[in-house]
């Protein structure tokens, strides 16, 4: 069977363009693939697996890659820096998209999308079988098609630089979103941990009328801790929030249910 037969395709890409929220859980704890399943279960659209604060091997990402794929959830990976080798290999071994932190200068983005799609859009290596093809192998051309339309490009607002600069990050072709981190942009602010500092909701807004201006879907993050805060910036129209993750999930509940016998 050829790649035309198969349909490659990223289902929290396709419900955002389609206008809906989708909600993502982060995993920096769990390294079985059961973390996946719980992520159907909880009705998560998708899971990031966050490089940049775990020690996860590739291999690691690549079982639960393939297992949420296969419950359709979308898998996702953040990376801890701008590294175009690293971008390659994490979506070679099985994620639908990538996310790339402390992103300031539209530069940066041009090089995070050149690393992430194949041509004529990036100069991505193409490996015939791969995940995305369930390892069939097709005409080249097909292949890389699909596999640019289900890829999910990400980028992060987290300084004063990047949200002056969202507009030319934003402009660049083949960058699907802002994500904003809150708590790191909280920080650039000189306001730690200040997540309904007027300069925070300022950014949200700004962000977000960049987004609509330019087709690019706005990303809430690092306000899970806050959600009646984190509704507030989706209602400016933004097309994903990450709400938490398993470590936050687990020491909660498990703070919880001690408090009940104390």
């Amino acid at each position: 069977m050829h790649t035309s037969d198969i349909a490659v395709q990223n289902l929290m890409k396709v419900k955002m363009d389609s206008g809906q929220l989708a909600i993502g859980m982060i995993v920096r704890l769990m390294r079985s693939v059961e973390i996946a399943v719980i992520a159907k279960t909880a009705g998560f659209d998708s899971i990031y697996i966050d490089l940049e604060h775990c020690s996860f091997s590739l291999e690691t990402v690549s079982q639960i890659s393939a297992t949420a794929v296969a419950l359709g959830i979308t898998p996702l990976v953040r990376l801890p820096g701008l590294n175009k080798s690293e971008i390659g290999r994490a979506l070679e071994v099985g994620a639908q998209g990538v996310i790339i932190p402390h992103v300031e200068r539209r530069t940066q983005a041009e090089e995070v999308v050149d690393a992430a799609r194949f041509p004529p859009h990036g100069s991505r290596s193409l490996l015939g079988a791969n995940p995305h093809t369930q390892f069939r192998v097709g005409p080249a051309t097909d292949t890389m098609r699909k596999i640019n339309e289900a890829t999910l490009v990400t980028v992060m607002i987290e300084s004063v630089r990047g949200v002056e600069n969202a507009d030319e990050i934003a402009s660049v072709h083949g960058v699907d979103m802002l994500l904003i981190g809150t708590n790191d942009l909280c920080n650039s602010f000189g306001a730690a941990g200040s997540l309904d500092h007027p300069r925070v909701r300022e950014a949200y807004e700004h962000v977000a009328s960049v987004c609509r201006a330019r087709s690019v879907h706005l990303g809430v993050g690092g306000l899970n801790s806050r959600p009646e805060l984190a509704k507030e910036m989706i209602k400016l129209g933004a097309r994903y929030v990450s709400a938490g993750s398993d470590t936050g999930f687990l020491t909660t509940a498990a703070a919880a249910t001690a408090q009940i016998y104390q």
